[in-house]
């Protein structure tokens, strides 16, 4: 297993710059969506920060940092957000632009996270095992065959 501190591609430092910039904005969007602008809605300011907001904030720590892990488990809270998006653009057709905006920045949230989270691990070293090399030491332990 490699350092932490291992370079990374070319490839690998875009698709961290696309997880982290759409997290950025689509967590600016929003807020900008349901703080900023004069919709009206009916939710209490507690209830658009714990479901809109807090959510986001949870691993953006993490990604900063370009920590993988937070990277892949990022890619599972931002599916809410996609899922949001095409809420409001079947049920609210004059949200549409917005839940639009928040669909591309959730989609592009979720291709650099996953991807990142993929390839970095990849790079270090942490990546998760081919089954086939999983199924061959299982097999060699309950055997008995140990010598390999």
């Amino acid at each position: 297993m490699q350092s932490a501190t291992t370079a990374m591609s070319v490839k690998v430092k875009r698709l961290r710059y696309l997880a982290l910039g759409s997290h950025i904005a689509l967590l600016g969007w929003m807020i900008t969506w349901y703080f900023i602008l004069p919709l009206e809605n009916d939710y209490s300011t507690l209830f658009k920060l714990a479901f809109y907001i807090l959510p986001l904030l949870l691993p953006l720590y993490g990604i900063v940092q370009g920590k993988p892990y937070t990277h892949a488990w990022a890619s599972f809270i931002v599916l809410l957000y996609f899922l949001h998006s095409i809420t409001v653009l079947y049920a609210e057709p004059s949200l549409m632009w917005l839940a639009a905006v928040e669909l591309i920045l959730a989609s592009a949230m979720f291709i650099g996270c996953s991807a990142f989270a993929r390839l970095r691990g990849q790079e270090l070293g942490t990546g998760l095992p081919k089954l086939k090399s999983v199924m061959e030491d299982e097999k060699r332990l309950f055997e008995g065959d140990n010598d390999a």
